[in-house]
């Protein structure tokens, strides 16, 4: 293996790349949400205890794996054992599912970019209707930024049944996001080893700038509040620590083969034990800090929302029964709706209806992760701030930022494989094998950018790569302690790095972290099973809200055939593997009767 394998040019280049792959969306659009449904502060304390025994145990095995056999997933994991080349396998094809999707947000954040030079931003205020005497009716019932969401930038359909043809201008995005991918990844180690010093670094610069914009945002206080008041009851909630665990999990990035792959451009004698311990703790610091972020960003919008319903009520109020302006306000507001109810029954019971509940605890009490986090509830907060443009500019600037170093790890994955194949090297360049990957990727990405792309979308977000990579991590953790053999492992380690395996490493790599995954599987298969009928949220134009719909038969078959086709490929390629062990003594036993 010591070939002549091209090398990161110094140990930070790989700590970056590790760092850009790892810090991506799901640190700034998941991490919130969770604090927020599972007890603000309090859920700092699953959140910590899964990094300790399942996060770090699990990261540094895969870096070790990848430094010590200096090959990508496929290569490393048939490098321990013939029987295990299908965990390589499996773990290209999640990343290819991965690619296919995950370049679409990074679509969506060139659209949005593009429309963030506008004055004022297209996503502000509602158009006109076609007659031009009043705003768009679907606008009016939904928000001017759900209505850009989901009518401007998707153009979303129904139901996943009416699929509707590409939006150009969306695809065009789709295409300039691949080809930006594939300028980053054209020289292997040598490009990649450049970019993600700005991929790795620019997004906390603009989460620092945001920070301090957030911190003098009126409201901020009260979103900051509502993130760090612990709910000490949310601890006894299994949820919590599932959760905890998962996040943990799919935010390091375990599973695709990416760490594998970058680490196996690493100098043998590197100390993986110390890069793993730091990618870590970076990822979950910066998942800290954007939720307060966030959350400062966040309890602005919901202080504005809930001072505007308020003001509604006010001015509604003062028009109905003549009040003298200025003599209602948020203070006395309660007090005197009381006072009019009573004393004008009949009249106050005709204006009732037009009022709204007005609560700035509901308001941040409403939880969103994912896109609506990213596309929706953050631009609701910056086209409210002063020099708009400015803002959302930096924003998305950010989202592509993140969403292209994670993008550059997920590439890695399956193109470090393919490179190390001397059947594919020897007859293509890196260059055109790395083009390839780009075309087929970005030609079945178009499929998300049809109106009800966004369905499939949700699909391979959702499927194909929960189950898959729990199963894949899982295994590998079985190989190298009970295949390969623990203590084998931990002389290699010690032969390369110099320093003897903690027993705190071995303790994890044994027992804890396989009952933590064994969990986690278990979980989430009794979770699909008692759930029923597999259920996504439709865009209803008429009512300007998302409603709940039964996925079609043909789309449940897809679901089935992401989370078996990868799943599928480590008992399938161990069969073969064996076939073909039993077909060699065959031969072998005729050849020298």
């Amino acid at each position: 293996m010591e070939k002549a394998r091209p090398l990161w040019a110094n140990p930070l280049q790989f700590v970056f790349a590790c760092i850009s792959y790892a810090v991506g969306l799901g640190n700034v659009w998941r991490f919130p949400y969770l604090c927020q449904m599972y007890g603000g502060g309090s859920f700092l304390v699953p959140y910590v205890v899964m990094l300790i025994v399942e996060g770090m145990p699990l990261l540094y095995l895969e870096l070790a794996v990848g430094q010590r056999m200096r090959q990508g997933s496929i290569g490393a994991w048939r490098a321990i054992s013939p029987y295990l080349s299908g965990v390589g396998v499996a773990s290209v094809v999640v990343s290819f599912f991965l690619s296919m999707y995950y370049n679409v947000i990074n679509a969506w954040a060139f659209w949005y970019l593009f429309h963030s030079f506008q004055n004022p931003l297209p996503w502000s205020r509602c158009p006109l209707n076609g007659n031009r005497t009043g705003y768009d009716q679907e606008c009016e019932l939904a928000s001017s930024t759900q209505y850009f969401w989901y009518r401007k930038t998707l153009n979303i359909s129904p139901s996943i049944q009416e699929s509707g043809g590409v939006q150009w201008e969306p695809a065009l995005c789709l295409v300039l996001a691949w080809l930006v991918v594939y300028l980053c990844i054209l020289r292997g180690t040598a490009s990649t080893g450049k970019v993600v010093y700005f991929t790795a670094l620019l997004p906390y610069c603009v989460l620092i700038i945001y920070l301090v914009r957030g911190l003098t945002l009126h409201g901020a206080t009260n979103g900051l509040v509502y993130m760090f008041t612990p709910k000490v009851e949310q601890l006894a909630n299994p949820k919590a620590w599932i959760n905890a665990a998962t996040q943990i999990f799919f935010s390091l990035g375990l599973g695709f083969g990416s760490l594998i792959a970058f680490a196996s451009y690493n100098e043998p004698s590197s100390n993986c034990q110390r890069h793993a311990v730091i990618v870590s703790l970076i990822n979950s610091s910066t998942s800290i800090f954007a939720s307060v972020v966030t959350f400062s960003i966040y309890g602005f919008k919901a202080t504005f929302n809930y001072e505007s319903c308020v003001n509604r009520v006010i001015l509604l109020l003062t028009n109905s029964f003549d009040l003298e302006d200025g003599f209602l306000t948020a203070s006395n507001l309660e007090q005197v709706k009381g006072y009019l109810a009573s004393t004008y029954p009949s009249r106050y019971s005709e204006v009732f209806p037009q009022m709204r509940n007005c609560s700035l605890e509901a308001e941040l009490d409403t939880a969103v992760q994912g896109t609506g986090l990213a596309f929706i509830v953050y631009t609701e907060a910056i086209k409210n701030m002063e020099v708009s443009q400015l803002w959302s500019v930096l924003y998305f600037f950010m989202l592509l930022m993140l969403g292209i170093g994670s993008m550059l790890g997920n590439t890695a994955a399956i193109l470090t494989p393919l490179t190390d194949s001397k059947a594919i090297s020897s007859r293509l360049p890196k260059e055109a094998i790395s083009g390839l990957v780009c075309l087929i990727s970005c030609a079945i990405g178009m499929v998300f950018t049809t109106e009800a792309g966004n369905y499939w979308f949700d699909i391979f977000n959702d499927y194909a790569a929960t189950l898959s990579l729990l199963l894949i991590v899982l295994v590998e953790i079985a190989a190298v302690c009970y295949v390969y053999g623990l203590r084998r492992f931990a002389s290699d380690l010690q032969a390369m790095t110099g320093h003897p395996l903690n027993w705190y490493w071995k303790v994890m790599w044994a027992g804890v972290s396989p009952l933590i995954l064994i969990s986690l599987l278990l979980f989430y298969l009794s979770d699909y099973v008692l759930t029923g009928t597999l259920q996504y949220q439709a865009w209803d134009a008429a009512q300007g809200q998302l409603v709940t719909k039964d996925y079609p038969t043909y789309a449940l078959a897809v679901i089935g055939l992401l989370v078996a086709s990868s799943t599928m490929c480590i008992p399938l390629l161990a069969l073969v593997a064996f076939i073909l062990r039993c077909l060699r003594r065959g031969g072998d036993t005729a050849s020298e009767a």
